[in-house]
Order: structure tokens, then sequence, then C-alpha cells
């Protein structure tokens, strides 16, 4: 029984730092204006059977391994809501143009729209394409992994 309590928090605690924040940005969640997507920024080296499996699999229309970062905050239902807005649709729209979701100021003046270079851009590092931004996702380096979240966000 133990190991099973155990196993659930070190999953639990695993959860929380993939959403952890940085300086001031800590807590902030939708009911604050915070446009957040999941977690701290992923290995820059998943290795050749890992770049593989992503590829395959956002090829395919399911979500590629580094997008489980966006998973923790974000929903690819419509209109569903958790800490993030839903990215269903998302592509091509204009940013903070998700209904039921209370962004920043710096997202809502940001006058960005979500195709392939704005989003490469803001994936690689949301708070210096968003100066503001309450997100506290630190930005996945990876370039080929980027690739492979937009490409499945297309898919949505």
């Amino acid at each position: 029984m133990k190991s099973v309590k155990l196993a659930g928090a070190m999953g639990l605690a695993l959860l929380l730092a993939a959403c952890g924040s940085k300086g001031d940005q800590a807590g902030a969640s939708a009911s604050e204006g915070g446009d957040q997507m999941a977690g701290s920024a992923a290995p820059a080296d998943a290795g050749s059977d890992g770049a593989m499996a992503m590829a395959d699999s956002s090829a395919s229309g399911q979500a590629p391994v580094a997008f489980a970062q966006c998973k923790a905050c974000h929903s690819t239902e419509e209109a569903k809501t958790l800490i993030g807005p839903s990215l269903k649709g998302i592509y091509n729209t204009k940013a903070a143009a998700v209904a039921g979701f209370e962004f920043s100021p710096a997202m809502k003046a940001s006058g960005l729209t979500w195709d392939d270079a704005t989003l490469d851009a803001f994936l690689e590092n949301p708070q210096a394409k968003v100066p503001g931004t309450k997100m506290t996702f630190f930005g996945l380096k990876d370039a080929a992994q980027r690739k492979q979240v937009i490409d499945y966000l297309k898919t949505l």
C-alpha cells in the first residue's frame, strides 16, 4: 500500500513540476487571466527513437510525445478550458480569441495569429514572444519537437 501512495505522490509531484513557474509568474491561473501552457522545457534531445515516434504519431493525427507537456494545462476538446484555453482549432486563429477563457492583457494586445512561424517562436520562448504573458511554460527548445507539436495542432 505504501508503494501505491508513494507512486501517486511522485506522479503528482512530477505533474506539478511540469506546471512550475518562474519568478513572479508563480500560481497564475485561468481565473487570474493566465494564458498558460504546460510545464518546463522538454529534454533537448529525445534521441532518434523518440524523434521517430513523435514524427510518426504527429503524421497519424496522434499527439507527439512533446505534446504531453501541453496536455497538462490544455485540452484538445472544443470549448474545454483547463488551466489554459482549449487548443482545438487554434491554428490560424488570432491570439486570445478562444471564447470562455480569460487571457492576459499582454496576450490580448499581442496581435498574433497562430501560424507556423508565430507558434514556433512562442513555443520556443513564450515570454520573449509575448512579454507580460502569464503563461508559465519555459519553452520547448528542440526545433524538431516544436514542429511536431505545430503539425499536430494543425490536425485539431
